[in-house]
């Protein structure tokens, strides 16, 4: 297992993805959450490949073993946003933050912010920016929720929240991805390109879901 996490962080997520599921599926004597663990590793090494259906088969089957795992609806929304199935993608986080919600979970500004983005992809822009909002009042430390909320705040046409809110991310992430996007919407403001700012789909830490026991950071609301 250790062997092929460690090929992820080489670069290599195909071979990655594949010693992962083998492994996965030759667990069946282990306890069923490690085994849905290991898989819902997979696929987020098939994600990283570029393989979304593979990944989306590979987190079905995880969810077929633990179907109450938050965190598995999470990684099979990001494969299917990949895709480009925006509702299913929403379908899954809604569905995220109900386990959550049930099972006295402080609510999942992560997943808010991916489904604000699934929402923005989806051209639904009222329900993206609800989802922002929320996140950004869950999690006023996340980026990403305002990353989400400025890139909703300019395609609705006010420059100045959007650039309030990227300035924001700069404070929290000024070295990271959210912040590189947000520091491009910025000069594109700044010199008037257009009105479509920068972004990028929803996405998890290419290592994938982390051992047991450490906190998750996810990457950007997009996706």
């Amino acid at each position: 297992h250790c062997a092929a996490v460690a090929l992820l962080f080489l670069g290599r997520p195909e071979e990655a993805g594949e010693r992962l599921e083998q492994l996965g599926q030759a667990m069946r004597a282990r306890a069923p959450e490690l085994r849905a663990q290991v898989l819902g590793q997979a696929g987020q090494a098939w994600l990283e490949a570029g393989r979304p259906e593979r990944a989306h088969a590979a987190i079905s089957a995880a969810l077929a073993i633990n179907p109450d795992d938050v965190e598995l609806w999470i990684d099979r929304s990001q494969a299917l946003a990949a895709a480009q199935n925006y509702q299913e993608a929403i379908d899954d986080l809604t569905r995220a933050l109900a386990i959550d919600a049930a099972q006295g979970g402080g609510g999942r500004a992560d997943a808010l912010a991916f489904r604000a983005a699934a929402h923005r992809y989806a051209d639904d822009l009222d329900r993206a920016f609800a989802d922002a909002e929320r996140a950004v009042k869950l999690a006023p430390t996340l980026p990403e929720a305002w990353l989400e909320r400025g890139i909703l705040h300019r395609l609705r046409g006010d420059a100045p929240a959007a650039r309030a809110d990227w300035l924001r991310v700069l404070v929290l992430d000024g070295d990271g991805p959210s912040g590189d996007v947000a520091r491009a919407n910025i000069e594109r403001l700044e010199h008037k390109l257009d009105d479509q700012p920068a972004n990028r789909p929803a996405g998890r830490s290419p290592a994938g879901r982390p051992p047991a026991g450490r906190p998750e950071v996810p990457r950007d609301p997009r996706r």
